[in-house]
This record gives structure tokens, sequence and C-alpha cells, in this order.
């Protein structure tokens, strides 16, 4: 059971910088999901879509509690299996997983759908802060980087064959984060990117399917194929550049309101924020983003012990660069990939997977006290 003494170490600022992300997020995908027509009706006009959100929210915070009440040591002492459910998951997605638009990345559960790969870099942390955490390693050997590498390439395999290339990616900086602050030796960083430079060509070729070289030949020039592979890249573009300073006004935006930007309510959600609230909500949003990493990064310093300062750093990681990723993307400054925004996006996994992660670094800061 908890110590309830330990209830005033709780980050209570985390906690509220984190709802009220998700609170936006709601309001955005109501905005994008407004119907003017049932508007004129007797009712409040609220869609599925942000009652499934609401939904998720909501368990999401049950979630949350449940990732601060539990120990993280215990956590990372059972890792593997927490690994291993994980792992069989997502093999259960390849082999009876729900299809949608091309990919197989879901499981029906009791009539809701689940997508494991959400949940992916949870395990993942875990897994290296343990085997970081109790080797206390002194001096990096190759045999170090290819067992961390190994734990990473298990689940990269698994959720890139769905395809979903993008939740793929986001292991990655989970795994540099935390090899970095357990003092990786640069050369060896260095000699892994110059291996994955020369690779690069066989990847183009062999790796990427069609559709994603098309990404990215038409990220740098979406003008190639303005009505296809380009649109999304060139109406996000239109849809952040047309908010101004102060914006549209909510629910008066016209890029999202009249899908003119696809999948406005998911991958796009930044762009309606900047098209309806102007560059002034954007930097607001941007900073509650900032502010929720910054406290992240000071849980990891008053962690009690290096397991628990390399669980915050991997989760923070992976979490970081999903929110760099999908702003640059929507403001087109990188191609356009299946990476959601944190907290705001639409998907119910994800949201419950990150008020997970916060939970598990609420987890380690809150116990920097105890024995």
């Amino acid at each position: 059971m908890i110590d309830h003494r330990l209830y005033r170490h709780i980050d209570w600022l985390l906690v509220a910088a984190v709802v009220l992300l998700a609170i936006v997020g709601l309001a955005m995908i109501y905005s994008t999901t407004y119907d003017p027509m049932a508007a004129t009706r007797a009712r409040i006009p609220i869609g599925p879509r942000v009652w499934t959100q609401a939904a998720a929210l909501v368990v999401g915070l049950v979630v949350m509690a449940a990732a601060v009440w539990i120990d993280y040591r215990r956590l990372t002492q059972n890792a593997l299996v927490l690994y291993a459910i994980v792992a069989a998951m997502l093999l259960c997605v390849l082999l009876l997983g729900v299809t949608a638009g091309g990919a197989r990345r879901w499981l029906s559960v009791g009539g809701f759908t689940l997508q494991p790969s959400a949940f992916a870099t949870i395990p993942l942390a875990l897994v290296l802060a343990a085997y970081f955490g109790e080797n206390r390693l002194t001096a990096w050997k190759g045999s170090d980087l290819a067992v961390a590498g190994a734990f990473v390439a298990g689940l990269f395999v698994l959720i890139a064959r769905q395809p979903d290339l993008g939740s793929a990616i986001t292991l990655l900086p989970v795994f540099l984060g935390m090899v970095f602050v357990a003092g990786l030796r640069l050369r060896l960083l260095g000699i892994v990117l110059a291996m994955g430079l020369v690779l690069s060509p066989v990847a183009w070729k062999y790796a990427l399917a069609d559709y994603q070289r098309a990404r990215i030949v038409t990220f740098l020039d979406p003008g190639q194929d303005p009505l296809g592979a380009g649109y999304q890249q060139i109406q996000a573009r239109i849809t952040v550049g047309s908010g101004g300073l102060t914006g549209k006004g909510f629910v008066q935006g016209t890029q999202g309101q009249y899908k003119f930007l696809p999948v406005a309510h998911n991958d796009f959600i930044y762009s309606v924020l900047a098209e309806e609230q102007g560059f002034l909500g954007v930097l607001a949003t941007l900073g509650l983003y900032l502010f929720v990493m910054l406290r992240s990064i000071e849980a990891a310093r008053l962690a009690k012990d290096r397991t628990g300062a390399y669980l915050v750093i991997g989760l923070l990681s992976g979490f970081a660069f999903q929110v760099v990723y999908n702003i640059t993307m929507s403001a087109g400054l990188a191609p356009v990939k299946g990476l959601t925004l944190p907290l705001m996006s639409y998907g119910g996994s994800s949201l419950i997977a990150t008020c997970a992660t916060f939970g598990l670094i609420l987890n380690v800061r809150m116990r920097r006290f105890t024995n």
C-alpha cells in the first residue's frame, strides 16, 4: 500500500499541466468535428469522437493514478513480464488485428479498439532502466549496446510490420536518450550513426514502401503532386499560416471545419490550433509542453536512484520526440508521418498511454525520499 505521507510529494503542477493539455485537445477535437447544422437545433452538437476522447481521458487519469500507486522499482523488477505482454499483444495484432486504412494496428476488445503500439515505449523504458540501473555500467562495451538494441529491435520489427513505421520510430529516442545519460561513449554512438548513413540507400530501396518514399519526395517538393501525396502538407501549411497573430476564433476555422485538411482531429490537430487560436494560442500551448518537459527533467534530477532517472529520461525522450515531430510536420518542416500530438490528438490508446507515462514520472519524483 502507498504511504499516505508520499501524497504531499506529488507534483500537482505537472498533473495540472497534463490535464490542461488534454482539455485543450478535447476542445480542438470538438472544433474539428463541429457540425454547424447540428448547432442550429436545440442541443449541444458534441460528436462521438469528443465523447470517446473524454472517456479515454477519464480512463487515462485512473491509469495515471495506478502508475503512481505501484512503486516503480517493483515495475522495473517485472519489466520483462510487461515487455513480453506488450510483444504478445503486438503479435496478436499481426495475426488477428483489425484492419483499417490499409494497416492492421488495432485489437478489438469488448467492442472497443486498442492500439498496443501506443504502449510500447513504456515496457521498453522499464526494461532498459532496469538493465542500465542494475548493471551500473562504468565502461560501455559493444555487448551492452547489442543487448539494449535487441530489446528495441524486438518491438520495432513487430510494430513496423503492421505497418506503422511512425510508432516504431518513437522507440529510437527512448533508446538513444537512455544510453546517452547512461554514459555511452560518443565514439560508439557516432559509429552507429555512420552505419545508419551507410545503410540508408539499402533502406530506401528495400525497407521503405512506395508510399513512404513518396512522402519523403513530396516533402522536398510538395508541388510535384499537389492533389495527391503532397496535398496534406500543402493544406497543413495553409492552415497554420492562416491563423495570424490571434487566430480566427474557436470553431471559426475553415480548413478543419470544411475538411480541406484531412484527419485534422488526429495528425494535424496542431494545425487547427494554429488556425483558430493564432500565434498567441500556439505559444501558450508550446509553453505548456515545455513546462511539462522541464518538470519531468527535474523529476529525473531528483530521482533517488539511477533506475528512476533512466526511466524518466527514456519516457520523456519518446514523448518529446513525438511532440517536436508532430509540430514540425504540421508546419511543413518534416515529412508527413502518422505521429499524433501527445495529449491533444484524437486517439484513446495514445491518451491512456501518455497518462500512464506521466504517472510513472510522478511515481519516480514522489518516491525520491523513500528507502
